[in-house]
């Protein structure tokens, strides 16, 4: 072991400095209140079993274009929406409101027992499409824009190709497309599931076992690197809030829905069905290629979960003539909360989003 040299002294002045951070943590955490997420104003215009559609209050920007097309942003089930309106520091919906758009957003909520068997047909054919026809009718239009995230923006791909009508333009992000990309490590993970008896046994699928096996699939980065840099996130109040915000969102993680769990693990990440043209919702095929209007999809540079080919894929899957893709140099999550969200991700999709009025 001769290639291992430890100064003492070193290590001495290291552990006396990672004391006095935990001793300022500590002091911070004691000046700070209830920790709160999804402050900027918004009214609930619909319910549906566990579900809310949300309505934002539009930001008056005098001399701003604005959008005429309401936007209705669609969610993943596995993580609660919040995560667009973590910080008003950094909210991604209040920059996209401050850049005149019109938003509205599906809050799924938290399932219970008495949605163990809410299938895909339940949430495409009758959440989604319920939550976009009253879009359509509180904003008077006949036509919405839809912006799905991770796996919002598959099961909101499958929704226009199944509502083509509906959907004026498609914005699409860190959205799975191929499930079987050989650097998706998700999908590796996924394909080792005995997705029959999770579900025989547990019901719903616990969200806390599915945090689990988020973070396992970068143990140092997300699991010790993190910890031992805690102390340094909780120097002060501000930087702390910042912290504790994420960490909230992360470990508040609905149960699935256990049928839903089995028909989207099993067509998407077993059966890869966007690539091999197998996706059937509701008794009806889903076929991309129905899918004509304009679409915009961005993912991240260094997304771990959905990794850029996998979301990048979907270019010739439909018929659209307007594919575009904008890539943001970040991870999964930074592509909402990083500085860039504001400077550079939001206004993109506003402008493209009024380009394509």
């Amino acid at each position: 072991m001769s290639g291992f040299k430890f100064s003492p002294e070193k290590i001495a002045t290291e552990l006396g400095q990672f004391s006095e951070q935990l001793l300022q943590s500590f002091n911070t955490l004691q000046q700070l209140d209830e920790v709160r997420v999804g402050l900027t104003p918004k009214e609930v215009i619909y319910r549906e079993d566990k579900l809310q559609l949300f309505r934002y209050q539009s930001e008056k920007t005098p001399g701003r274009k604005r959008c005429k097309t309401p936007l209705l942003i669609c969610y993943a089930l596995v993580n609660r929406p919040y995560m667009v309106d973590l910080d008003q520091e950094r909210s991604f919906v209040k920059r996209l409101l401050e850049l005149g758009l019109d938003i509205y957003l599906i809050d799924w909520g938290y399932p219970d027992a008495a949605d163990r068997y809410l299938d895909m047909d339940d949430y495409i054919n009758d959440y989604i499409s319920h939550c976009a026809d009253q879009v359509l009718e509180h904003s008077g239009h006949d036509q919405l824009n839809l912006l799905g995230i991770c796996q919002g923006g598959t099961l909101s791909l499958c929704y226009t190709a199944l509502n083509p009508d509906k959907v004026k333009n498609l914005v699409t992000m860190v959205t799975p497309v191929d499930f079987k990309t050989p650097d998706n490590m998700l999908s590796h993970l996924a394909q080792q599931i005995d997705i029959d008896l999770a579900v025989e046994t547990y019901g719903n699928i616990p969200g806390a076992m599915l945090n689990d096996a988020y973070n396992a699939l970068m143990p140092m980065r997300l699991g010790l690197q993190k910890n031992l840099n805690t102390p340094r996130h909780l120097k002060d109040p501000a930087s702390a809030l910042h912290f504790l915000r994420m960490e909230k969102w992360i470990y508040d993680s609905p149960d699935q829905a256990g049928e839903m769990f089995r028909q989207f693990l099993t067509t998407f990440f077993k059966e890869n069905g966007f690539i091999n043209h197998s996706v059937t919702i509701g008794g009806r095929s889903v076929d991309l290629k129905v899918i004509t209007q304009p679409v915009l999809n961005v993912y991240g540079r260094s997304d771990h979960l959905v990794p850029p080919s996998a979301s990048r894929a979907l270019k010739g899957l439909t018929s659209s003539r307007e594919y575009s893709e904008y890539e943001v140099a970040s991870g999964h999550i930074g592509v909402f909360v990083s500085a860039k969200s504001q400077t550079e991700v939001a206004p993109a999709i506003a402008d493209w989003l009024k380009q394509h009025e």
